[in-house]
């Protein structure tokens, strides 16, 4: 007989609406945030939030790949030209544990996602 298979974080997070519902939401605190909204000033936030809510979806295992541009290439550009630094990327954490803990995830689910936002670090700071 076989085991039922194992929930990615994806499915435990509650699928596709969950993860759409948490990046509007995260997005509405990181613009409302001015230790980071700059970041976005000119950007396609219609497109900024479709390609989060794709990564997400690979990071958590929903999706088996992704095709976006890495997290050092995509960020390089912030890091060289705006100073993206340590600072920022905790206020991005930050804003990501407001929006996660509004929502009602679980203590568990929240220290995966954070441990999984957390090991981008070196890479979006390009280090």
């Amino acid at each position: 007989m076989n085991e039922p298979a194992e929930q990615t974080l994806f499915e435990k997070l509650g699928g596709k609406d969950a993860v759409n519902a948490a990046v509007e939401l995260f997005y509405e605190k990181v613009m409302a945030d001015d230790r980071i909204n700059f970041f976005f000033d000119g950007v396609d936030m219609t497109r900024q939030r479709a390609k989060q809510k794709a990564f997400m979806t690979y990071a958590f295992g929903g999706a088996p790949n992704y095709s976006g541009l890495s997290m050092r290439d995509s960020h390089k550009k912030l890091v060289e030209e705006k100073g993206l630094n340590d600072s920022h990327f905790d206020a991005v954490a930050e804003n990501l544990q407001n929006t996660l803990d509004e929502m009602g995830v679980p203590a568990d689910l929240t220290g995966e996602v954070m441990a999984i936002v957390g090991s981008t670090r070196d890479d979006i700071l390009n280090r």
